[in-house]
């Protein structure tokens, strides 16, 4: 078999890998944009989005009588190829290129159109199905391309990143209720404060992540309006009517997602301010996740010289020097993701506000960043909940210790004896290194009998009948 096959676009003719199935244009790219490595490829879902795109596009073509069926029909058998990831080694082009991502859109025409060729029994390269005149009839890379941005966006957040939410939700929810007795010192400004049990604490943590499983599914309300349909400008040149209503409906069908035309062409094709959206509630998400893995990390610092209220899962080792260490790892690791969903929300807030007229051309790097915050809150909530969250144990003892020497338990003599009083035997007890309960007795503004019967942690974590 030869190494070589020669493929012609308008530029003229050239050489492209004779075991590959992309043509002249994906092969141009190929040669001009030696812009990073593997971590730097399209993202496959975005891929696999539009093998589930183009194959809609073939059946609506067909319905409509614009495409012969038995093209279509091999057109759709190939799209459903790349839908299934099966082709993805024909798709090597890097995310910074044209910024409305054409030379992706004709890299996936023309491995469907190639694919489709060797299906019907003809020559790769011999365009009896064209790339264009067939594969992308009715479409315009700048319809398309943020169309499968949404169909791509969507998918992972409901089948992957909602499912591991709810997955880690409930998980920290069992260990609010396993905690629920375990009274403890709280914490305010890094400084003691009142009462409050280790449930409750944690409890906090559940409804941290329930509000970002609400936000999260918000921000898919405007993800699911796409703009295929609009074409060039947003006018629709080149389509039936009805070609959106019939296309949205379709990829409904093929995904299980009801997804719609976007009312406003010209505003799905100019801004990307739904990419936008879910990117920060992706952000919000991970400031709730970084906060919630910094407060375990901390409850766990010891075990000897830190807090050590809670003892974490000891995974691996935690020094190269220092023997018998164990580190919070998990937790790190969910901090460090955390920072790069913010640091890929910045980049998607600058690329969104960055469209110019009737279209936005920073299209491949909001969806790679998007993409990959998915991906990496998805995977770090995964790993976070098996390898920390479920194995959480709570050492009361030094629970216990840390209440009973808090000086702040003094809060509940305030409607006995006053503010000014209690902060003196506060102030007191930490100077002269007293007990709380010495120091209340040495201001002889309460017996021991009321000391016992006012200060009961138990009793100070919910309001007073």
């Amino acid at each position: 078999m030869p190494e070589t096959r020669i493929e012609v676009d308008g530029f003229g003719e050239l050489e492209v890998p004779a075991n590959k199935y992309w043509g002249a244009q994906t092969q141009r790219a190929l040669n001009n944009f030696h812009i990073g490595g593997e971590r730097e490829r399209m993202p496959e879902p975005l891929i696999l989005a539009y093998g589930i795109l183009k194959k809609s596009v073939a059946i609506v073509n067909e319905s409509l009588g614009t495409l012969d069926p038995k093209i279509s029909k091999a057109i759709q058998e190939a799209a459903d190829e790349v839908a299934k990831g099966s082709l993805n080694e024909h798709f090597p082009l890097v995310v910074f290129q044209t910024g409305s991502g054409t030379q992706t859109n004709m890299n996936v025409n023309e491995v469907i159109s190639n694919r489709a060729i060797e299906i019907l029994g003809g020559q790769l390269g011999s365009k009896t199905v064209h790339p264009n005149n067939h594969v992308n009839q009715s479409q315009s890379t700048n319809d398309s391309f943020p169309t499968a941005m949404h169909i791509s966006a969507v998918r992972e957040v409901v089948f992957k990143l909602l499912p591991e939410l709810e997955k880690l939700r409930d998980a920290l929810k069992d260990k609010s209720i396993e905690f629920n007795k375990i009274v403890k010192i709280g914490r305010t400004h890094l400084q003691d404060a009142t009462p409050l049990t280790l449930g409750q604490e944690f409890s906090g943590y559940v409804q941290q992540v329930e509000n970002g499983i609400t936000r999260v599914q918000n921000s898919l309300t405007n993800l699911k309006f796409i703009a295929q349909g609009g074409t060039a400008v947003g006018t629709g040149i080149n389509t039936k009517k009805d070609f959106d209503i019939l296309v949205a409906k379709q990829i409904s069908l093929e995904t299980g997602i009801e997804f719609k035309t976007a009312p406003n062409k010209f505003e799905a094709l100019a801004s990307h301010d739904a990419i936008v959206e879910c990117s920060g509630a992706l952000n919000t998400l991970a400031c709730s996740l970084f906060k919630i893995s910094q407060d375990i990390r901390f409850l766990g610092s010891g075990p000897r010289c830190g807090y050590g209220e809670l003892s974490l899962p000891e995974n691996e080792p935690g020094s190269s020097i220092m023997p018998g260490k164990v580190n919070p790892t998990q937790n790190e690791a969910m901090c460090q993701a955390c920072i790069q969903v913010m640091g890929n929300n910045s980049a998607i807030t600058f690329a969104g506000a960055s469209g110019q007229f009737e279209l936005n051309t920073y299209k491949p790097l909001m969806i790679s960043n998007l993409l990959n915050s998915i991906r990496l809150l998805t995977d770090s909530c995964n790993s976070f909940r098996i390898h920390c969250i479920v194995g959480i144990r709570a050492n009361e003892d030094k629970i216990n210790k840390l209440l009973n020497e808090s000086l702040m338990l003094v809060t509940a003599l305030n409607p006995k004896i006053g503010y000014d009083a209690a902060t003196a035997i506060a102030k007191d007890a930490h100077k002269n290194g007293l007990t709380l309960k010495e120091a209340a007795l040495k201001s002889k503004l309460l017996t021991a009998e009321q000391f016992d019967e006012w200060i009961v942690p138990e009793s100070m974590v919910h309001p007073s009948e």
